[in-house]
C-alpha cells in the first residue's frame, strides 16, 4: 500500500534540516497581500511542551526580518497568474531576508484556498505489551479507516485529538500506560492538490524549499485564540480579503476546518461599483472610513471621494458616512451569514464553550464585533496575534494572525500522523522487521 503521506514525511525531514541549521522562513500568501519571515531557532532556550511525537517540543525562536507586499496574481487563496505571484512572493521574501541580513533556504507556508475539508477518522489495535509504547500508538493510527477524498485532494493534516485505553477516554498521552486496547480519533484535512503543487513551483521559483504547508485557518487559531479558548472550545473566523476561513478547537487541537469564498475584497467591489470609482479608491474609502452601524452623525459627515478619473465635477463628489456604510452593511452581514451556516453545520452549537473570534485583515471594520454577536448569537471578540519577540510593530495586527500563527506551527508543531515512524510490525517478512531494525539502532 502506497504511503498517502509520503510528501507530508519529505517536508517533516527538511523542517528538522532547517531547525538544525537554525533559521526558517515563514510566508502567508494572501489575496490582498504576501507577507513573509524569518525566523532565528535559538536551540538552547527550547521548551518542552507536552506531546507524544518526535517533533514535540522545539526550539525557541525569535522573528529578525519581516517583509509584506500587495498580492498579485492570486484570487481566493489560489494563484490565478503564475509569474506575478512569483514576483510577489520574491519581494517579500528578499526584503524579509534583507531585513534579517540572511539567506533562507526554507519555508513553511499557510494556503486559504483549495477548499479544505474536514473527517473525523477512528481506529484501534489491541496492546500486545503491558504497556503502551509509541509503536503502539503508531500502530493505531495506521490503523484508522481512511475516507474516499477524491481524486485530486491531498492529505494537508491528520493529527490525533484524542486517545481512549480500555474504558478511559480523553488521554492526550497513553504511553506507559496500562491496557489491553488503544484507540484513537484523529482529525484530517484535505486539500485541493493543484494549489499545493501551484505553491510549491512558485515557491521553487524563489529559489527555496517547501518544508511544510498548514491551512490558515489552523495557523490563524493557534495564534489569535488563547489558551483557555484552545482549551474549552472556541471558534475562530479569519477574514480575509478572498477567503475566510473557519477553524474551531477543543482541548487545544483543531477539530474542524472549513472555507468560504467570500471576503472584504467583495466589500471593497460593491463600494467601487456603488460609487463608480475605481477599486485602489473604494478600498481607501472602506479602511479609511467604513463601519457597519449608521448613527445620526454619520448622515452629517460628508466624505470627499477623491478619485482619479480626470472629471473635475466627477472626482470631487461627496457622499455621507451612512451612504457607505449602506453599501458594506449588507454584503459583510451575508458573509457572516455564511460563517454562521458553516459552523451550524459543524455542531459548534453543542460545544461547551461557544466563543466566536474575529480576527483578520477584513475583520477590523469598526462595529463588526456587535453585528457579528447578534448573528452568531454567541460571544464574540476580536482576536490580535499573540506577542512573539522580534515580531515588528506594523505586523502586528490581526491581518497578520496566520503568519504568527505559522511561526508558533513552524517550530512548536502539534503531533501529526507522518510524525510517527511506521510499526515495524506491518511489515510481513521477518528479516525485513531485523533488516529495518538493525537500520534504526545504527543510523
Amino acid at each position: 500500500m502506497p504511503d498517502p503521506y509520503a510528501s507530508q514525511r519529505a517536508m517533516r525531514q527538511m523542517r528538522r534540516a532547517a531547525i538544525q541549521r537554525g533559521v526558517i522562513g515563514v510566508i502567508d500568501i494572501g489575496s490582498y497581500k504576501v507577507a513573509a519571515l524569518v525566523l532565528k531557532l535559538e536551540q538552547g532556550d527550547a521548551r518542552k511542551t507536552p506531546g507524544i511525537g518526535n517533533m514535540a517540543g522545539q526550539a525557541g525562536f525569535r522573528v529578525i526580518g519581516a517583509g509584506t507586499t500587495q498580492s498579485c496574481g492570486v484570487r481566493f487563496g489560489e494563484i490565478a497568474a503564475m509569474a506575478e505571484t512569483e514576483s510577489a512572493v520574491r519581494t517579500a521574501l528578499q526584503a524579509a531576508q534583507k531585513m534579517a541580513r540572511m539567506r533562507v533556504d526554507h519555508v513553511i507556508v499557510c494556503l486559504s484556498g483549495g477548499a479544505p475539508r474536514s473527517y473525523g477518522l477512528a481506529g484501534e489495535v489491541a496492546i500486545d505489551g503491558a504497556t503502551v509504547t509509541e509503536d503502539d500508538i503508531a500502530q493505531v493510527m495506521a490503523n484508522c479507516d481512511m475516507p474516499d477524498i477524491g481524486r485530486g485532494r491531498d492529505v494537508l493534516h491528520a493529527q490525533p485529538i484524542n486517545f481512549a485505553l480500555d474504558h478511559r477516554s480523553g488521554l492526550s498521552d497513553p504511553r506507559g500506560q496500562s491496557g489491553r486496547a488503544l484507540s484513537c480519533d484523529m482529525h484530517m484535512v484535505t486539500i485541493d492538490t493543484a494549489l499545493v503543487r501551484d505553491i510549491c513551483n512558485c515557491l521553487r521559483r524563489c529559489d527555496v524549499e517547501v518544508a511544510g504547508v498548514s491551512a490558515s485557518a489552523y495557523a490563524t487559531g493557534m495564534s489569535a485564540l488563547v489558551e483557555d479558548e484552545q482549551e474549552l472550545g472556541a471558534a475562530c473566523i479569519d477574514l480575509g480579503a478572498g477567503v475566510s476561513g473557519v477553524s474551531i478547537f477543543m482541548k487545544k487541537h483543531m477539530i474542524y476546518a472549513d472555507s468560504v469564498r467570500m471576503g472584504g475584497a467583495l466589500v471593497t467591489s460593491d463600494i467601487s461599483q456603488g460609487l463608480q470609482v475605481d477599486f485602489a479608491t473604494a478600498e481607501r474609502l472602506k479602511t479609511i472610513h467604513g463601519g457597519v452601524q449608521a448613527t445620526s452623525m454619520d448622515d452629517r459627515e460628508m466624505i470627499e471621494i477623491g478619485s482619479n478619473t480626470g472629471d473635475w465635477d466627477k472626482d470631487r463628489r461627496t457622499i455621507s458616512r451612512s451612504e457607505l456604510i449602506g453599501i458594506m452593511r449588507p454584503r459583510i452581514e451575508e458573509i457572516l451569514e455564511h460563517l454562521r451556516a458553516r459552523l451550524d453545520a459543524a455542531g459548534f452549537s453543542h460545544l461547551p464553550s461557544q466563543q466566536v473570534v474575529l480576527t483578520g485583515g477584513a475583520a477590523q471594520v469598526p462595529g463588526l464585533d456587535g453585528l457579528a454577536a447578534r448573528i452568531f448569537g454567541q460571544q464574540v471578540r476580536l482576536g490580535r496575534p499573540v506577542r512573539v519577540r522580534g515580531l515588528p510593530q506594523a505586523a502586528s495586527g490581526p491581518a497578520f494572525s496566520s503568519a504568527v500563527g505559522l511561526c508558533v506551527l513552524a517550530t512548536h508543531p502539534q503531533d501529526e500522523w507522518w510524525d510517527f515512524d511506521l510499526p515495524i510490525q506491518s511489515y510481513p517478512a521477518r528479516s525485513l522487521k531485523r533488516a529495518v531494525k538493525w537500520f534504526r539502532d545504527n543510523w
